[in-house]
C-alpha cells in the first residue's frame, strides 16, 4: 500500500505574529517537521496543502500576503506536490484526488491546522474516497471555540474531533509511533 504524507495549512498566519496564531503552533510544527524529514529521507510522497482565502470577509490567508505563505521550516521542496484550496476540504475543487489516484497512493498520513476544520474535513473526504487514513494527534492543533455562550478550550476541541474521527475515519497515533514504524519499514506497505 503506497503511503503519502499530507501537511495541511502550515502557513505563517497560524504562527506568532500571524493574523490567527494558534495554540501550540510551534510545538506542532516541530513534530510535523520530524515526520516530513523522515518521509523525505525515505523518498516517500509528500503533499503540502495551502489555504488561500477568497471570501470577502476573510481576515487570514489573504492572497499575496506573508501570512498565506508556507511556514519556513515546512516549506515544500520542488519535487513535493502542493495543493491550493479555498475550502476546508482539501479535495474540494483541487487536484488532490487526481494526484493521489495518478500516483497509486492508498494511505494518507495527516498533520496540520486546524484539527476541527481543515484536517477533519479533508480526512473525512479522504475516507469517503476510499483512502485509509492516519492522523498524527501531536502534529495537529486548533483554537478555542465558542458555542451557546460557552468557551471551549482548544485542547478540548482538538481531542473531541480526534475522538470523532477514530476509528471509523482514521487511525489516530503519535509522531513517535509513526516514526518508529517508518524506521522499521512497516510504513511503506501498511500502517
Amino acid at each position: 500500500m503506497s503511503t503519502a504524507l499530507v501537511l495541511i495549512d502550515f502557513q505563517n498566519d497560524y504562527f506568532p505574529n500571524g493574523r490567527m496564531p494558534l495554540e501550540k503552533s510551534a510545538e506542532v510544527s516541530s513534530k510535523a517537521l520530524e515526520v516530513l524529514q523522515a518521509f523525505r529521507s525515505k523518498q516517500l510522497p509528500i503533499i503540502h496543502v495551502q489555504h488561500i482565502s477568497t471570501r470577502p470577509d476573510a481576515v487570514h490567508f489573504l492572497p499575496c500576503t506573508k501570512g498565506v505563505e508556507f511556514y519556513p521550516s515546512l516549506h515544500p521542496l520542488k519535487n513535493e506536490h502542493t495543493v491550493k484550496k479555498h475550502y476546508p476540504n482539501g479535495f474540494k475543487d483541487t487536484n488532490l484526488l487526481n494526484h493521489l489516484t495518478k500516483n497509486h497512493i492508498q494511505h494518507l498520513v495527516f498533520c496540520g491546522m486546524m484539527t476541527h476544520l481543515c484536517v477533519e474535513a479533508t480526512v473525512r473526504a479522504a475516507y469517503d474516497f476510499g483512502f485509509s487514513c492516519t492522523v498524527l494527534h501531536d502534529a495537529c492543533t486548533g483554537k478555542n471555540l465558542e458555542f451557546s455562550g460557552m468557551s471551549i478550550p482548544s485542547q478540548t476541541v482538538h481531542h473531541a474531533f480526534l475522538a470523532a474521527l477514530h476509528p471509523t475515519y482514521a487511525q489516530i497515533t503519535s509522531t513517535k509511533e509513526l516514526l518508529q514504524r517508518l524506521a522499521t519499514q512497516k510504513m511503506a506497505t501498511a500502517i
